[in-house]
């Protein structure tokens, strides 16, 4: 996987699919280790899942509620 600044939810949809062909092709011991690596991929995912939820609904907040509404420091978008 990428450590370029190309880390985007198209990037992460890649990864997940290249883990799911790693598992689908693996047996042996090596099955048991790409289950863990499949384990931990998925519960990044969801975090990152769940934080790009978060900004989007900060931007809808914000469409809703008008420019002037303030959001907390992490969710401000740069311009």
């Amino acid at each position: 996987m990428s450590t370029t600044a190309e880390n985007n939810l198209s990037t992460l949809n890649t990864a997940l699919f290249t883990q799911l062909e790693r598992l689908t092709s693996a047996n042996g011991e090596a099955m048991n280790i790409e289950i863990e690596r499949s384990k931990a991929t998925s519960q990044i995912a969801r975090d990152i899942i769940a934080n790009a939820k978060l900004v989007l609904e900060a931007a809808e907040f914000r469409t809703e509620y008008g420019v002037q509404a303030k959001l907390p420091a992490m969710l401000a978008q740069e311009k």
